[in-house]
């Protein structure tokens, strides 16, 4: 297996960095947001509202000003079903979860990575403290909504397949007829109460069909994405996020803090180059689960990358961006030191 390298040079210093298909920016992500391709995940690990980093937030209260252009960005851009995983403290996505909800982010689950004791030990004032020591922060879920603007206003999934039916004059009660079934149309599908769900994609394809065939010809074409031709099953498909949970796996995630050789350092230092390093496990465990071979994944506040490393590691393509020089040169070591090191196992899964 060849890993490919090109390098955009300026002044001497790369500025862009590619290697595999894992791309890493030193530049600011804001101007990089509508170049990248439409993103399958977003992992991101940015302000904390901890003044922990040149440019954080430096309380929690400002980081709904600190996120908001970037939340805007990848609802611009994102596609229905993209998963977002929002790094942070308990606070911080307390703060900043009702914009992600009004740009159109839907909550899945709040998970928790657990760094134990080890994360205190020798270092905890119990005396000067008002509640008990935090040894843990949250990698919180979310899926980009599906929305169908209809005059002029957001329609769910769930409004739109019955607006959509709605149209074509059809009594609802065919709509079981469309799918085969007795009632399970009329019960689940097209249901305005809690128990409704979408229709798997085999049978919306039915469902597009019939209605297309049997609906007034004057609304047609019925449950289209483009106004032009009806939806595929495919394309439907697509409006749902990748998820493919592990077994023994919960919300609730045991893993130490890095004080291991994965942990990387400033140069010629004893001290850590990250606040706040992510395992590699962990960022391996979310991409895994909510991607698959060839999606694109984004990483808008890199970092040393981790998601930018896993994606190399696991053969997704990455778009990753950090501002910070010192750290942007540290992450492209890190990749390229890996790219190295896993070079004979890389090469092996290519051959086979």
């Amino acid at each position: 297996m060849r890993v490919a390298h090109c390098f955009n040079q300026t002044m001497n210093n790369r500025h862009i960095v590619n290697i595999g298909h894992t791309t890493i920016y030193h530049q600011d992500v804001a101007h990089l947001y509508h170049q990248w391709p439409t993103p399958d995940v977003i992992v991101s690990d940015g302000g904390y509202g901890i003044a922990g980093f040149k440019g954080d937030a430096r309380e929690p209260s400002a980081l709904k000003d600190w996120y908001d252009p970037h939340i805007q960005a990848w609802s611009k851009y994102a596609r229905p079903g993209t998963t977002l995983w929002f790094w942070n403290t308990e606070l911080g996505w307390a703060t900043v979860h009702p914009l992600l909800h009004e740009y159109g982010w839907e909550y899945v689950g709040c998970n928790i990575w657990n760094k134990g004791i080890q994360h205190i030990a020798g270092n905890c004032n119990l005396p000067a403290l008002k509640g008990f020591p935090v040894v843990t922060e949250v990698c919180v879920q979310y899926v980009r909504r599906a929305e169908f603007w209809v005059e002029g206003k957001p329609l769910t999934l769930k409004e739109w397949l019955r607006y959509e039916w709605e149209r074509t004059g059809l009594p609802l009660s065919r709509a079981n007829e469309a799918c085969g079934v007795s009632n399970a149309a009329t019960r689940k599908y097209f249901t305005k109460d809690h128990l409704w769900y979408a229709p798997p994609p085999d049978v919306f394809a039915r469902l597009v069909a019939y209605a297309n065939a049997y609906g007034h010809p004057a609304g047609q074409p019925y449950f289209s994405f483009n106004g032009k031709q009806p939806a595929t099953s495919e394309e439907y498909a697509r409006l749902f996020a990748t998820f493919e949970g592990k077994y023994g796996i919960t919300n609730v995630w045991e893993h130490p803090p890095l004080h291991t050789s994965e942990r990387v350092k400033l140069p010629g230092s004893t001290k850590y180059a990250h606040l706040n390093q992510k395992p590699i496990k962990l960022i391996d465990l979310i991409i895994q689960v909510s991607s698959k071979p060839g999606d694109v994944i984004w990483e808008p506040f890199g970092g040393l990358c981790p998601a930018g490393l896993v994606a190399y590691l696991t053969n997704r393509v990455a778009f990753c961006a950090e501002i910070d020089e010192p750290v942007f040169r540290m992450a492209v070591g890190r990749l390229e030191a890996y790219t190295t090191a896993y070079q004979p196992e890389l090469a092996l899964a290519n051959d086979d």
